[in-house]
């Protein structure tokens, strides 16, 4: 290290002079308020970008409507949800939780719904696409990430659903005549292991009958003695809602769930789609 120059000396006890202690504090404190008030900007933007990668609103078609309803915990989402028509018949959707909170896991969200619109073609079972999914995230190597994830081909025509799960809990809730149950199994999440087989679920739908799909942050929001929202509070919503349109049915759902919590403080992300066959 050089030794300090006499004209460096001089600098130094002119600026001592010029900006005493409270000044260079207060200069400190503007740099910072700058500074956070620059990665609001930023978080705002991410969560606007955010948005515009999220379905503009409900899908209607003769034989069935789909719908979703959207609340981060901060000001992004690790939660992520698209849906959209393959063919004519075939309509396709996918609904995932990233490991972390965040910006990092919003990045991570954009990166797994990019692979995923990549890689969705007409033929792939839902089974083939999340294990392609799972080798191109492993492929990337992000360090300590992951999202699960459950993506679904529903046809129209034979009113049939199709699905895989890599490890996405709660499972997809089945609303028939009958009564109410869930579908399918778990699976690792994407992203872990590079070599992973899901297995491939098919379930037939009747005309008036449901399936609802959502990430862990609704049925685990919690009210002020820390009580869990729970899946038969879900399934109750979904039976007094059951002739409801989608859109009806996911704001009450989500009444509920702020009914329940009382203005307790949520932590997680909460993402819900619904599909019903009219």
């Amino acid at each position: 290290m050089k030794p300090d120059t006499p004209a460096l000396e001089e600098r130094r006890d002119l600026t001592q002079k010029l900006f005493p202690d409270s000044l260079r504090e207060a200069l400190s404190i503007q740099k910072a308020v700058e500074a956070k008030n620059l990665f609001d900007a930023s978080l705002e933007e991410a969560f606007n970008i955010q948005l515009a990668l999220l379905p503009a609103g409900p899908l209607r078609f003769p034989a069935m409507e789909v719908g979703y309803k959207f609340r981060p915990a901060g000001v992004v989402s690790g939660d992520f949800l698209d849906y959209f028509p393959i063919t004519d018949q075939l309509v396709a959707l996918y609904l995932g939780d990233v490991s972390g909170k965040g910006l990092p896991a919003a990045l991570y969200a954009a990166l797994a719904m990019g692979t995923l619109r990549g890689i969705i073609k007409e033929g792939q079972t839902p089974a083939a696409v999340l294990e392609f999914l799972n080798r191109r995230l492993s492929d990337r190597n992000a360090t300590g990430r992951y999202c699960a994830v459950q993506y679904a081909v529903f046809d129209q025509a034979s009113r049939q659903l199709c699905f895989a799960n890599a490890g996405l809990a709660p499972l997809p809730l089945h609303q028939s005549r009958t009564g109410y149950r869930e579908l399918g199994g778990g699976g690792f999440p994407c992203g872990i292991f590079r070599d992973v087989h899901y297995d491939l679920y098919t379930t037939q739908l009747a005309s008036g009958e449901a399936v609802l799909f959502s990430t862990d942050g609704l049925t685990e929001a919690q009210d002020r003695a820390e009580q869990e929202f729970g899946l038969q509070r879900m399934i109750q919503v979904c039976d007094e809602n059951r002739n409801e349109s989608v859109e009806t049915l996911l704001n009450r759902l989500f009444e509920a769930v702020d009914r329940f919590a009382a203005g307790a403080t949520q932590h997680d992300d909460m993402t819900v789609a619904a599909l019903r066959f009219v």
